[in-house]
């Protein structure tokens, strides 16, 4: 994965997309998933990080497993949302130290893609091109970008829906309630994957439960996307 050249702001919020090379999967199966969620977690630290042995910590510690406590680490960003699809993935971040998006993208994208060609016998570049941080400007952008990230999974179900319209948004609206491999289930309260997002902010912005809820409801029956250019990331 390359890294672009641009000034990125502490205290700011970018919509960041990273995209596997030639639109390949980047995630094959559940393994590679939870996988991608654990690096999301451990490579969020200024401090080197050595996967294999966190893990083996963290599997003789069956309680600092549950909990991954953050107290051990410092962290180069805020994981707001995020939201892994089988070829791209989204991320909300809010950058908290300097160049910490540049890092942890880096810090990502080298020890994930030295885990899946390990392990699926792969060679070269698996992550196309450089990240691409959009910087959110206001409220509006921030609500829309959230309802973004988290209707994206509606495609491996409805494909094209965006473009065509959506067939059934209750149906639609349940699978996103139980895709797992979003930040979504946690905005509702339930407890997917608590340690890896830092929802305060976001949770008080959206309204809470009833308003995260809403908002991706209303996100399918309404293409509000266009207007900030989220529908071309």
């Amino acid at each position: 994965m390359a890294y672009r050249k641009v000034q990125l702001v502490n205290d700011e919020i970018y919509h960041v997309v990273v995209r596997g090379a030639g639109d390949m999967e980047i995630f094959k199966d559940e393994h590679d998933y939870y996988r991608g969620i654990f690096s999301l977690y451990e490579f969020n630290n200024s401090s080197g990080v050595t996967i294999r042995d966190r893990r083996a910590t963290r599997l003789k510690n069956k309680k600092i497993d549950r909990r991954m406590s953050s107290g051990d680490r410092n962290m180069l960003v805020e994981v707001m949302a995020f939201c892994f699809m089988p070829n791209h993935i989204h991320l909300l971040l809010r950058q908290i130290n300097d160049e910490g998006i540049t890092k942890f993208m880096r810090k990502f994208g080298t020890g994930y893609s030295h885990y899946f060609n390990k392990k699926h016998n792969k060679m070269g570049h698996l992550f196309q091109g450089r990240f691409k941080p959009v910087i959110i400007e206001d409220d509006r952008q921030l609500e829309v970008v959230f309802t973004y990230i988290h209707t994206n999974p509606v495609s491996l179900i409805e494909p094209k829906w965006k473009e065509k319209g959506i067939k059934d948004a209750e149906r639609a609206y349940e699978f996103l309630e139980n895709f797992k491999w979003h930040s979504f289930p946690d905005y509702l309260g339930k407890q997917n994957f608590p340690s890896v997002i830092q929802r305060d902010f976001l949770f008080e912005q959206m309204g809470e439960i009833d308003g995260c809820r809403k908002a991706v409801k209303n996100s399918l029956q309404k293409n509000v996307f266009c207007n900030f250019g989220v529908d071309k990331m």
